[in-house]
């Protein structure tokens, strides 16, 4: 057999491996049976393929079902929690946020490490290396990484491994994934497979990869911390954009001659929605506060003026999340970010805002909710990116460099 038929059966092979996978992820206590009917392989491949993810951990065998069937009973599969693991990462403005999950997304270790005063590209490289590190050391001798995903906060070029700009960090054009990989060099997490992606994006593939739901599509998260972004999921395929920019919704003018926003322009939402907005931090004339707690500590307090600002900010982000619902007509929208721990005086007046615009044109409010994953929706987002890539093998495209994530192959 010629070396170019090998590898294409090779790849064959893993592709339909993974599609049992994520069948099995989506539809948990499926029998082989069901799995061969269900993606078109032949009884004896599936046979075949689940003996060696079963024995390489991906997946297990629980209790028979009692069917009333004569003859064998069919056992059900699912995805095995106990043996393979997920490290997801991300990368914030003051400190890196590390957890290991299972292949379900439940957390099974987790770090928090903060980079001091130095935020440069070289320290949080440093940190976010010895955090992976001492994670994956809390982990049980037999469980096994399986994958490396890191949530940036910025745009990023996944194909290339490179963060393009992080406007909050000044940061731009970093071999992020290459320079990672050199942190990790020497550790037990050399050559373990590594992604990266923007932090709305992943943790938008965190709520997709780990609570599918196909009422949920198009998924939108919009991320509110310092920054503002947003993660689009239509039909299982992430849109990343043509330079990896998609989703930076924080820099949509939503007020002409509005406040300066990070990126020089003015109006922006992230000027008008994000907590720098509501501490006063950019040019509205607002009495500058020094945290989000004591934004809080304020609104306990009923403060007027922040009360003022904080349902501003809110009212903004229903202007901003009626413009993402008419583009993209999404199943539903997930918040998240420290912006919510502000709860109702912040979020209420979003969602009112929001339901006036439906209201107005007589439709339906869009569903929105927060985020499963609260303060590690974007760490697990990570680990999730990783699943989502590992489980959609990248086959060449003929005549080309490039490369097509396809959610499934026929086997031969």
């Amino acid at each position: 057999m010629q070396p170019e038929a090998t590898g294409s059966q090779q790849l064959l092979k893993v592709i339909n491996r993974m599609a049992l996978v994520r069948h099995v992820c989506a539809h948990p206590g499926l029998s082989r049976a069901d799995l061969a009917s269900a993606v078109g392989l032949t009884k004896s491949t599936v046979s075949l393929l689940v003996r060696e993810l079963v024995n390489e951990g991906w997946l297990v065998e629980r209790e028979v079902i009692a069917t009333g069937d004569l003859g064998r009973r069919p056992t059900p599969l699912f995805i095995d929690p106990a043996r393979l693991v997920l490290l997801g990462a991300e990368v914030g403005i003051e400190s890196v946020r590390v957890v290991a999950t299972s292949l379900t997304g439940e957390v099974r270790a987790s770090d928090i490490a903060s980079y001091g005063r130095h935020r440069t590209a070289e320290a949080c490289l440093a940190s976010l290396a010895a955090t992976l590190v001492k994670v994956t050391q809390q982990l049980e001798a037999r469980q096994q990484v399986l994958g490396i995903g890191v949530g940036l906060p910025g745009g990023v070029n996944e194909a290339r491994g490179v963060l393009h700009f992080a406007p909050n960090l000044g940061w731009r054009d970093l071999p992020f994934a290459a320079w990672l990989g050199e942190h990790l060099r020497g550790t037990a997490l050399e050559g373990v497979p590594l992604f990266i992606q923007n932090e709305a994006d992943v943790a938008a593939l965190g709520e997709r990869e780990f609570n599918p739901s196909p009422a949920a599509d198009p998924l939108l998260y919009v991320s509110i911390n310092q920054g503002l972004g947003a993660g689009v999921i239509v039909g299982d395929r992430l849109l990343t954009g043509n330079r990896g920019f998609a989703g930076e919704v924080g820099h949509m003018v939503l007020q002409l001659g509005g406040p300066r926003c990070s990126c020089g322009r003015r109006g922006c939402a992230e000027a008008l929605i994000t907590t720098r907005a509501m501490l006063g931090t950019g040019d509205g004339g607002v009495t500058a506060l020094r945290s989000l707690s004591e934004v809080r500590a304020h609104l306990l307090d009923e403060d007027p003026e922040t009360l003022r600002t904080v349902a501003s900010a809110g009212r903004y982000l229903g202007v901003l999340l009626q413009n993402l619902a008419t583009a993209y007509d999404p199943g539903c929208i997930v918040l998240g970010g420290a912006a919510l721990e502000l709860g109702d005086p912040f979020v209420a007046p979003a969602l009112d805002t929001l339901a006036d615009y439906a209201a107005a044109a007589h439709l339906p409010a869009p569903t929105v909710r927060t985020s499963r994953f609260g303060v590690n929706a974007v760490a697990v987002g990570a680990a999730a990116l990783a699943r989502y890539r590992l489980t959609r093998p990248a086959v060449p495209l003929a005549d080309s460099g490039a490369s097509l994530n396809t959610p499934f192959q026929e086997a031969a």
